[in-house]
């Protein structure tokens, strides 16, 4: 097993967190903004780039062994999978 001491700086985990508020307070102004069909697509983009900022810098993801990062894609894999069985089915009702 790795070590995960001293990868990631303090200044890093500030500017991931300053980038999750700034990403938040876009998510919340879309919401607001009358864009129709398009403002879940922006959404689902903008929480994308959120959780990939959570598991690579707060999870250390970045730094683990390989295992974990297959373990993770399939997680991953199975959840846009039935992400799209859910739009497919309210799109066809």
């Amino acid at each position: 097993m790795k070590n995960h001491n001293n990868h990631i700086s303090i200044l890093t985990y500030v500017i991931v967190w300053i980038s999750l508020l700034a990403l938040t307070s876009i998510t919340v102004t879309v919401a607001g903004l009358n864009l129709e069909k398009y403002t879940l697509f922006i959404a689902l983009i903008i929480a994308s780039i959120k959780s990939a900022l959570v598991i690579n810098i707060f999870m250390h993801i970045k730094f683990d062994e390989p295992i974990f990062k297959v373990f993770l894609a399939l997680s991953g894999t199975t959840l846009i999978i039935l992400f799209v069985l859910t739009f497919f089915d309210i799109i066809y009702r």
